[in-house]
């Protein structure tokens, strides 16, 4: 086998099996099949850059086609949002369908499985239906309704089809088999009436065909040869094959479906029916808002459609779910971005610097590269004068030995101008600092050659002149969610895992070069990250998204709330061994503290459930987690892993630990009661003072 032929994906050696096999490369036809019913999200960029990424292989037709057979759900609105997309990723389609164009055909087709005895028209209830259908353990059974006659049949589907039944009253079969294993194939559904108006038909139909029906015959219609799908449709294939079966013409082009596994992202939630409660209950600002996963969002929020087809492209194409971390996305845009971004200097947390022997009326223009990464980038030139804004995080009146970058006797570089010292600084009435006084090395200047400018100093940092600073809004934007799996945890809503600071809106002030920008621009703030130019951006008023950080900041985070939680373990050794009363309160205050300050969820339950063994220091740092903790609640907790937790805290020979996890049963309605024996038995035998107190203080 050679190296080529080993670097192929599963699907493309299905491709390469078929045309070895005999079929016809000319007969290769893809599709593109979405559903307007929501926007495109970031999972299905996968499933674009796969399709179209075949046809651009194979030199074969793809299609768009749009599955719109819900009036219910549909509008015109997605329809333009998708086009909207796929053009910006890059991709172009060869003919743009609909499987509403095929409303016709799919109704003489279904008329024909009535006429041959493979449909029939039911009149229960969806509840009756689902009973009649039994389990997947249980064979189903069949319907009062399944043996009507061809000729009742048909006298039904046209009242169906013209209008004179109420929604609900009768749906039409497919009449195959009630104790098949495969549940979708115990007389599935075909139509179902909608008195709706469709985004393209109107009101022409008062019946539309399911998608297990129109899917795979849509694909036939349009000789599509790889039907290609997610991994939960592998059930659906069995189906999808039947229903070709009834129709299907050995002259043409049999669709074939083959399944992959889709995009899981972690930090994110990508089910359309969640992404539009966000958007309806007001909790974003619309399906393009930065912080969606949405392809629209992703864009407004300064994402390249080439870092979007390199990340499709680096998770490459599996038959087996994973979760793909979210960093690997802000990785691939990063790499895009820091070939592609000029560099400029803004100012997002202001404080004034001034350089008191730099005359008051001087200014100079200094040369500034443009991108490292790009020599053909250039130079600009920007202002300098006596008085600018630096970061407040740049500056500490008294620094460690570490901190590199401004403090009263230091030396540090203005970027692109002069080596500075801190001399003094103004405070307000406060005491909070006002301004900065410096004095620069006049013969330092960047790039002038001289000995002072090649003189090493601590650090480097960014700056505007204020004489010549534009203020802008800054939009700082960060994940939606704090936990990585929000919608996995079982009684829990998704929407409890929203990151608070997930947007910040701050003045900035940046340099005069980006007084012409337009929306979309795109920008490395220097030091801060990369930025793009929002559509919410008039004449007199730039707006900035925050798109990326230089540095993975969630993972630094996740790492620091992991190092914590491990360190004050190791605190709780300290607790139990402290002999004075005074000293084990501050370290139990610590303790509480460091509990309170981590975010994540999941972090938080595998830690309590990890510590839940016979030993007294990790069932007292499991009880303190569980009392103190505000992003975990008791119902969190496994019941098994929290019995156990209760039983063995209740035996522990460390007092404070017994009194943690009565604390804990307090709060614990459920549980409580089925521990009161026991509880009751350690107040008669309890021998600890400060145990017995609570003990007493307990209502059973």
């Amino acid at each position: 086998m050679s190296t080529e032929e080993k670097s192929l994906h599963f699907i493309e050696q299905i491709i390469e099996d078929s045309l070895s096999n005999g079929f016809p490369k000319d007969k290769l036809r893809f599709r593109f099949p979405p559903e307007p019913n929501g926007y495109l999200h970031i999972g299905h960029a996968k499933s674009i850059c796969l399709n179209f990424g075949l046809g651009l292989k194979y030199n074969a037709p793809v299609n768009l086609r749009f599955d719109d057979t819900n009036p219910a759900k549909e509008e015109q609105e997605y329809v333009d949002a998708i086009k909207e997309d796929l053009k910006w990723l890059g991709f172009n389609w060869t003919e743009e369908l609909y499987s509403s164009d095929y409303f016709q055909q799919l109704y003489d087709w279904a008329i024909l499985m009535i006429k041959k005895g493979k449909a029939y028209i039911d009149s229960q209830s969806s509840e009756k239906m689902a009973l009649q259908k039994g389990t997947p353990t249980q064979a189903g059974v069949d319907g009062p309704f399944r043996n009507r006659t061809i000729e009742e049949n048909l006298i039904l589907f046209e009242g169906m089809k013209n209008g004179d039944f109420p929604e609900g009253s009768h749906v039409l079969r497919a009449k195959i088999d009630m104790a098949s294993t495969n549940m979708l194939m115990r007389d599935p559904l075909m139509y179902r009436i909608l008195h709706r108006h469709h985004h393209r038909t109107g009101n022409q139909w008062n019946i539309y065909p399911m998608y297990d029906y129109a899917h795979g015959e849509s694909d036939y219609i349009e000789q599509i040869s790889h039907s290609i799908c997610t991994l939960e449709f592998v059930m659906h294939r069995e189906l999808y094959n039947w229903f070709l079966a009834q129709i299907y013409d050995d002259s043409k082009v049999r669709p074939q479906q083959y399944e992959f596994a889709r995009l899981n992202l972690n930090y994110t939630v990508m089910s359309k029916r969640k992404l539009l409660q966000l958007v309806q209950e007001n909790i974003v600002n619309g399906w393009d808002d930065p912080r969606m996963p949405t392809i629209s969002g992703l864009r407004r929020r300064g994402y390249t459609a080439a870092s979007i087809r390199k990340f499709c492209d680096s998770i490459g194409v599996a038959k087996r779910e994973n979760i793909i971390d979210f960093s690997l996305l802000e990785f691939c845009l990063r790499e895009d971005l820091n070939k592609t971004a000029p560099r400029v200097m803004a100012v997002l947390d202001p404080i004034k610097l001034v350089i008191t022997n730099y005359p008051d009326d001087k200014e100079e223009w200094l040369d500034a590269e443009n991108n490292q990464e790009d020599e053909s980038a250039g130079f600009r030139k920007v202002p300098f004068s006596r008085e600018l804004f630096i970061e407040k995080e740049d500056f500490l009146e008294e620094a460690p030995a570490k901190f590199f970058r401004l403090s009263l006797g230091r030396e540090v570089r203005l970027k692109n101008a002069y080596i500075i010292k801190g001399e003094r600084v103004v405070k307000d009435a406060a005491g909070n600092i006002t301004e900065i006084h410096v004095t620069y090395d006049e013969d330092s200047r960047s790039g002038s050659g001289s000995e002072a400018s090649q003189r090493k100093v601590a650090g480097t940092l960014h700056w505007v002149s204020i004489q010549h600073a534009l203020e802008t809004e800054v939009r700082l934007y960060d994940r939606l969610f704090i936990d990585e799996a929000p919608d996995s945890h079982k009684e829990k809503n998704f929407l409890e895992f929203m990151n608070p600071d997930s947007l910040q809106i701050v003045k900035g002030f940046v340099e005069p070069s980006l007084a012409t920008v337009q929306s979309g621009d795109k920008f490395q703030f220097q030091r801060l990250g990369y930025f793009n130019v929002d559509k919410d951006s008039t004449e007199g008023k730039i707006v900035f998204n925050k798109t990326v950080g230089l540095k993975d900041a969630w993972e630094e985070k996740g790492k620091k709330e992991e190092n914590l939680l491990m360190n004050t373990q190791k605190e709780i050794n300290k607790y139990v061994k402290e002999k004075d009363e005074n000293n084990a309160n501050l370290i139990l205050n610590n303790i509480v503290t460091n509990i309170k300050s981590i975010d994540n969820y999941s972090l938080i339950i595998q830690t309590i459930v990890k510590n839940i063994k016979n030993d007294n220091n990790s069932l007292l740092f499991s009880n303190l987690i569980l009392l103190h903790s505000d992003k975990v609640n008791i119902k969190d907790i496994d019941e098994e892993s929290l019995t156990k937790l209760y039983s063995m805290s209740l035996k522990s020979q460390l007092a404070a630990v017994r009194i943690l996890v009565i604390e804990n049963l307090q709060k614990d309605g459920g549980n409580f009661s089925l521990f009161q024996s026991q509880l009751s038995e350690m107040k008669n035998n309890e021998k600890n003072d400060k145990v017995l107190q609570v003990l007493n203080d307990l209502t059973f």
